[in-house]
């Protein structure tokens, strides 16, 4: 079942004491193919686990840098039958690295969730993130996944208490993902001192591994966040480089740019633990 690539995945990092690489595009920015061509230089410059962004109209957790990716994606035409189309196509040759579709509830909502869960699964999707999907609205999706064993992931935050920690890993698989600091993504990054007893906590509390993300953008960073957790989420720095790459009129070059700092970040994190 996907979430078995999960565990499996976790299971290998554990016995190459490191943390986890976990990394994010937007599915469709600037293009599909663009996209596809992301996907495996992540993969075969160090990503653990690959979370692709569904471009959505509002996305009110999204930093400046995912926004636009979002609005270039949309711009495109990117729908979510185009991001479980990419998935598919990325899982036809790649049968190991879970994948993640992080987004927002409404347009899995359009879908239907029993459709949606049916859809993901036949793409290889192993979880979801929809980040404005609280616990206690997520039940109908939770029944939809469990045929399919696809994981719900949740988000934390150093201000969520034990027991709301005990509610968002209810019904919860995968991973737990981790918000280092307040605010939307692309943030400032966080002091690890200041948030490792909260990532130990949500890891006692859960019982899942937890992933540390936002904020975090170099080699030193992930090292650093990579000792109080078990895998470190980067996002803004991948799809930044869409960015500079557009400015330059050079998008042949996004692939290699990502791959590039997923090599960096992937060798940054070799004996943390």
């Amino acid at each position: 079942m996907p979430t078995q690539r999960i565990t499996d995945r976790f299971d290998k990092v554990r016995a190459e004491n490191r943390a986890a690489l976990v990394t994010y595009i937007m599915a469709g920015d600037p293009d599909l193919e663009t996209s596809y061509q992301a996907l495996c230089a992540l993969r075969d410059n160090g990503a653990d686990i690959i979370e692709l962004g569904a471009p959505f109209t509002d996305p009110m957790a999204d930093g400046p840098a995912i926004q636009r990716a979002g609005q270039r994606s949309l711009k495109a035409g990117t729908k979510l039958k185009d991001v479980l189309a990419l998935a598919e196509r990325f899982r036809e040759d790649d049968k190991e690295t879970p994948l993640i579709l992080m987004g927002y509830a409404n347009p899995v909502h359009l879908m239907g969730y029993d459709a949606f869960a049916d859809a993901a699964s036949q793409a290889g999707i192993d979880g979801t993130i929809l980040v404005d999907l609280p616990p206690e609205e997520d039940h109908e999706l939770r029944q939809a996944y469990e045929k399919y064993g696809i994981s719900v992931i949740r988000l934390a935050t150093p201000t969520t208490t034990d027991k709301r920690i005990a509610k968002v890993a209810e019904g919860a698989s995968g991973f737990l993902y981790y918000v280092a600091v307040a605010g939307v993504t692309g943030a400032g990054s966080a002091d690890p001192e200041d948030i490792r007893e909260g990532v130990e906590r949500a890891r006692k509390v859960s019982g899942l591994p937890v992933c540390v993300g936002f904020g975090v953008r170099t080699g030193e960073q992930a090292a650093a966040m990579a000792r109080i957790s078990d895998g470190v989420v980067v996002g803004s720095a991948f799809v930044d480089h869409v960015r500079l790459a557009l400015e330059a009129d050079d998008t042949g070059s996004i692939a290699g740019r990502m791959g590039k700092l997923a090599e960096e970040l992937s060798d940054a994190l070799k004996g943390v633990a």
